[in-house]
């Protein structure tokens, strides 16, 4: 009786998906253009020059092939948008049909004043002078690939997803070169950027991308773009795809690139853990030997298959710590290099941070790791189709058994250039027999100019609720939502979201943090730009309001209000001002910091909140934020430090330190938490380099340390020496006592990539 129960959702899964995109593959597609598209008509698009030999990447743009290309010239696009560049700039374009190439002169009347603080691979923010690009290679208006160096000649990459409406992934990266040089006049950078690295559609011998190209210059928090885009749309407006300029390419050669990475990976290290009476603890030691590879082939130009044996992530930064002062769990972003390529294929936002798709999900166990014998990742886009297709096997572990995770995602653009539809599939197959089983169907429709409209509906099949649920109805399994946003950061704004999810429904390979609710959510907000003649770049108030109702008992369980007030100076220091309201229904007690219990019943409590964000292209950046306020039947005071000091480009500190005094007057309970961290950077060159990272943890009683050095002479050739200590600061807090060294781990890890095309 078990076995047709296990099929039968993943065949009513399949089948409705099928049954629903096979309906949306036959809506129309139509042309709209967005009315406030600042960008060049995409129907008068730049042809990118076809040039008959390779540019040699040396650094100097002045070569007499530059020389016979028009050069484009940016308008500003912060702090006054749409003004002439203080400073002379020049953006040129062409490719070999293997290669795009991009330069950058960046001249400067005052090259002294030229900045580059790090030779950091993949430095974030805008604190050194910069050129870019940005590429939506696949036209879909959605995605959008970046390429950065700085006089320094350091790498970055990122990928934009959601048409640039939040930060970058910049775990992600990819094969390409850069060189730069510097003399009297200013400072200058040559991109190669081949394209067997990009995914793109070929449509009648041509190909179309979206390019936005940047120049920042540090110490005037000046930002300049080809073509003109408005900073109107946010903090990322530059790199949004539906904002880009268009360009097409003919000639393009297509390849069938083929990347082997093998590995080998050697050390060992010990922990320790309580004996099997609980009274002692024992120490395990450990040595390990292991070899694997990843395989990278591009089927197609428009679609990639990675494959993985044995995979390992050993070069994989440690977490940060953070302090948790919910009853929820904390969310951790993916780090792992395998599954950044085209994440966003994966994705299938639920709102916030919770989405039905989590890749972190694979591979680890409560945080730690768990064997991976290996899996295969495909994505891309086929016609108007997006298409991503995971399956991994891991080992069994002392909290899970041995897994199938798998998940299909497609994706389809309809109605115009910002909708689509499309449905997921994931699934989790025990050796045990145990499955969770997860369909869901989304749409993210551009109704009209910024307004957006996105649905979900998604239903999970669990075998550990079989048994005692088999009543269980058909919303009891389902989550659905709706919401409706007006982006953009100037003007009007406003959203409004409305989601409900069932007793037992539950994402296996995803992240959710409450569990048989109704909430409602609703923001408005109004951003104003002041003029060229303000000191102010902008200044804006928010205000939201969120409901979550309990499906049991029906009683609202949380109400959230918070009014937000921002202040930002075009030499880019920042000023946040928030005063949030909240109210509890707590139906059960939970656990706080150290052994603080939060008790059920109802609560009311308001704070107060203030953050400075300091220029980023000052040497030494003192971030603060202080909250302090009610805290359900207590007080709450924070004080958060981020520091940051640069003062030449072979080194930089990062500082963290969060402490956190909650009190309870009346039940005469109180605790102090603090969470430090403290990041070293040695930069000797872009290829070599060591960190180290240690973090701090009071109520844990916990130090943490992680130790890396790299050697990456070339992109896919690593070198790694990973040191990991945990260290525990007061041994007598633990039964039975723990040691010092609670955990070590030393590793050398080595990879080196083979390329091969045809």
């Amino acid at each position: 009786m078990s076995k047709p129960r296990q099929r039968a959702p993943a065949a009513l899964s399949s089948l409705l998906l099928s049954l629903f995109l096979s309906l949306l593959a036959h809506l129309p597609l139509e042309a709209q253009d967005d009315p406030s598209r600042l960008a060049p008509d995409p129907e008068d698009p730049l042809v990118v020059l076809r040039i008959d030999e390779p540019i040699p990447i040396d650094g100097d743009p002045r070569k007499a092939v530059w020389e016979e290309i028009e050069p484009l010239i940016p308008i500003t696009h912060v702090p006054n948008f749409g003004a002439a560049a203080s400073e002379r700039t020049e953006f040129r374009l062409a490719h070999d049909g293997e290669h795009l190439y991009f330069s950058c002169r960046a001249y400067d009347s005052d090259p002294a004043g030229i900045q580059a603080l790090s030779l950091e691979r993949n430095e974030s923010g805008f604190g050194s002078d910069t050129c870019a690009i940005y590429l939506d290679t696949l036209d879909d208006q959605e995605n959008a690939l970046g390429f950065r160096t700085t006089p320094a000649g350091n790498r970055s990459d990122f990928h934009f997803t959601n048409d640039a409406e939040g930060p970058p992934n910049s775990d992600w990266d990819t094969f390409w070169d850069v060189a730069v040089s510097q003399d009297e006049k200013g400072w200058y950078a040559e991109f190669r950027i081949p394209f067997s690295s990009l995914l793109f559609q070929t449509r009648d011998g041509r190909v179309t991308m979206g390019v936005s190209i940047l120049r920042s210059i540090a110490r005037k928090s000046e930002r300049v773009t080809y073509p003109g885009v408005s900073p109107q749309w946010g903090t990322f407006a530059f790199a949004k795809p539906s904002q880009m300029g268009t360009i097409v390419l003919e000639g393009v050669e297509q390849r069938n690139p083929l990347h082997i990475t093998p590995y080998t990976l050697a050390g060992g290290g010990h922990s320790h853990e309580p004996t099997a009476d609980a009274a002692g603890i024992e120490r395990r030691s450990t040595r390990v030997t292991e070899a694997g590879a990843d395989v990278r082939y591009g089927l197609t130009s428009n679609l990639t298959l990675d494959l993985t044996v044995n995979t390992d992530f050993a070069q994989v930064e440690a977490d940060d710590q953070q302090v948790n002062l919910t009853r929820f769990s904390l969310f951790f972003p993916e780090k792992r290099r395998f599954f950044q390529e085209r994440a966003p294929n994966f994705e299938y936002s639920l709102g916030g941070q919770e989405r039905l798709f989590h890749s972190r999900q694979v591979g680890l166990a409560a945080g730690e790791p768990v064997r991976i014998y290996g899996g295969a990742r495909l994505v891309g886009r086929v016609g108007e189709w997006d298409i991503g297709l995971l399956n991994m096997q891991t080992a069994e572990s002392e909290l899970l058994p041995s897994e199938n995770q798998g998940v299909f995602r497609l994706r389809r653009r309809v109605l115009n250039r910002n909708s689509y539809v499309g449905g997921i599939v994931t699934s989790r197959l025990g050796s045990g027999g145990g499955h969770n089983i997860v369909y869901g169907t989304d749409a993210l429709l551009r109704v009209v100019g910024d307004e957006y409209l996105r649905l979900n509906w998604a239903q999970s099949f669990d075998h550990a609720e079989d048994p005692a649920n088999a009543g269980v109805g058909v919303m009891d399994r389902t989550l659905i939502r709706a919401n409706w946003e007006r982006r953009g950061a100037d003007g009007f704004t406003y959203g409004a979201d409305l989601t409900r999810a069932g007793q037992v429904f539950d994402p296996g390979m995803g992240f959710l943090m409450r569990r048989d609710y109704v909430s409602g959510d609703l923001g408005v907000g109004y951003g104003w730009r002041p003029g060229p003649e303000s000191p102010l770049l902008r200044y804006g108030l928010d205000l939201d309001l969120s409901i979550f109702r309990r499906n049991e008992d029906r009683t609202v369980e949380t109400v959230e209000v918070g009014l937000q007030a921002v202040v930002e100076s075009k030499s880019n220091h920042q000023l946040t001002v928030s005063v949030p309201f909240q109210y509890e229904s707590l139906d059960t007690s939970f656990p706080l910091l150290g052994d603080l219990v939060v008790p059920a019943g109802i609560h009311r409590f308001a704070g107060g909140r203030i953050r400075y964000g300091p220029p980023q292209g000052d040497a030494f950046r003192p971030g603060v934020t202080l909250e302090a306020g009610r805290f359900f039947d207590g007080r709450q005071i924070s004080l958060s430090l981020d520091p940051s000091w640069s003062p030449s480009r072979h080194f930089r500190l990062d500082g963290s330190y969060r402490v956190d005094r909650v009190e309870f007057s009346d039940r005469g309970e109180s605790v102090t938490s603090h969470v430090g961290g403290l990041r070293a950077e040695v930069m000797v060159s872009t290829a070599t380099s060591a960190v180290g990272f240690v973090q701090f943890n009071s109520v844990e009683n916990a130090v943490i340390a992680n130790f890396r050095f790299r050697y990456n002479p070339r992109e896919g050739n690593d070198l790694f020496l990973v040191w990991n200590e945990g260290l525990v600061t007061n041994r007598n807090a633990f039964d039975p006592v723990r040691p010092r060294s609670d955990e070590r781990t030393i590793l050398v890890k080595y990879s080196h990539t083979l390329e091969f095309s045809r």
